[in-house]
C-alpha cells in the first residue's frame, strides 16, 4: 500500500516536471529571463531525480544473493542520495552561476508577459504534484508534523518529492517576483537576484536531503515509538525474564532488523527456550510488521 502510494507520488511529480521543464525552456527562449532559465534547470533536475527514484525502487526489488544476503533494499537510500547530489550540482550550482551572470551583465527581457503566464501554469502543475505527495504521505506521517515526517521518515522517496515540490513552488514565486519587478522597473538585475535566490533555495534543500539520506545510508534504527513497542513485546513475551542489548536497523524502508539478548531461566529445557524465542519473534512481528529479520540470543541471569 505504502509502496504503491510512493510510486504514485513519484509518477505525478515526473509527469508534472516534464511538462513544466518544456514550458519553462520555451519561456526562457522567448524572454531571455535568467530566472526562467534557472527554473528550467530546476525542473530538469527534478525530472532526473524522479527517474533516479524510480530506478532505486526497481533495483531494491532484486532478490537477495550470496553477495547481498539481506537484499538490495538500500538501493532506495543510495539513489535518494544521488538525487540530493544532482539537485545540488545540476540545480543549485548552475542557477547560482546564471544569476551572477545576469546581475553582472543585465539584459532587458523580451516578450516579458510570456514567462509570467508560464510561471502561473507551472505553479498549478506543481501544486497538483505537491497535493498528490501530501495525500500519499499522510498514512505514513501519522500525527507528526510535516517537518517531523521529513526528518524521521525511513521511506526516502516521499520526503524527497515533498521537498522538491515545496522548493519548486517557492522557486516559482521567486521567479514571478523577479520577472514582475524587472517588468515594472526596467532593471534586469531583479531577474538575476531572483535567479540567485532560486539557486540558494536549491542548495539549501539539497544540503538537507544529503544529510538525511546519508543518515539512512549508513543505517538508522527504529523510530522511538517502534523501539518502545518492540521492547515491550519482547519483555512481555512468554518465559522471558528480561532483555538487554536490543539493537535495530533499517535494511530498507520496509525491512527492519532486530537483535537482542533474551534472558531465560537457566533451568529451562532447550525445546522450551526455542519455542519461547519463536513466540517472542511472532509477538514482535505482530506489533511492528516491518520487522523482517529478527535474531534473539538466549542468555541467563548472572549473579
Amino acid at each position: 500500500m505504502a509502496s504503491s502510494g510512493t510510486t504514485r507520488a513519484i509518477a505525478a511529480a515526473l509527469v508534472a516536471n516534464v511538462g513544466i521543464a518544456t514550458a519553462k525552456f520555451v519561456g526562457y527562449l522567448l524572454s531571455d529571463s535568467s530566472a526562467m532559465l534557472g527554473e528550467s534547470v530546476h525542473s530538469v533536475a527534478d525530472t532526473v531525480n524522479e527517474l533516479l527514484l524510480m530506478v532505486g525502487k526497481r533495483r531494491a526489488r532484486k532478490r537477495p544473493d550470496a553477495l547481498h544476503q539481506f537484499g538490495y533494499g538500500r538501493s532506495r537510500y543510495f539513489y535518494s542520495f544521488v538525487v540530493a547530489l544532482t539537485m545540488f550540482t545540476l540545480g543549485s550550482a548552475f542557477t547560482l552561476y546564471e544569476g551572477y551572470r545576469k546581475i553582472t551583465h543585465p539584459e532587458p527581457l523580451s516578450t516579458p508577459l510570456v514567462p509570467i503566464l508560464i510561471l502561473v501554469v507551472a505553479a498549478l502543475f506543481e501544486g497538483y504534484s505537491l497535493r498528490t505527495a501530501r495525500n500519499q504521505s499522510r498514512p505514513l506521517k501519522g500525527s507528526s508534523s510535516w517537518w517531523g515526517f521529513v526528518r524521521n521518515s525511513r521511506t526516502p522517496e516521499l520526503p524527497v518529492v515533498l521537498l522538491e515540490d515545496t522548493a519548486a513552488l517557492t522557486g516559482l514565486s521567486l521567479a514571478f517576483i523577479g520577472v514582475t519587478l524587472t517588468i515594472l522597473t526596467g532593471n534586469a538585475v531583479w531577474d538575476g537576484l531572483a535567479t540567485v535566490g532560486i539557486g540558494v533555495l536549491l542548495g539549501g534543500v539539497a544540503t538537507l536531503l544529503i544529510i538525511e539520506t546519508h543518515s539512512l545510508l549508513i543505517g538508522e534504527g527504529a523510530t522511538s515509538g517502534q523501539y518502545a513497542t518492540i521492547q515491550s513485546a519482547l519483555e512481555t513475551a512468554r518465559h522471558v525474564d528480561r532483555i538487554f542489548e536490543l539493537r535495530t536497523q533499517y535494511l530498507a524502508p520496509d525491512e527492519l532488523l532486530v537483535t537482542a539478548k533474551v534472558v531465560f531461566d537457566p533451568k529451562m529445557e532447550l525445546e522450551t527456550v526455542a519455542d519461547a524465542i519463536n513466540g517472542a519473534e511472532a509477538d514482535v512481528r505482530a506489533v511492528v510488521p516491518t520487522v523482517r529479520a529478527i535474531y534473539l540470543q538466549p542468555d541467563y541471569e548472572r549473579h
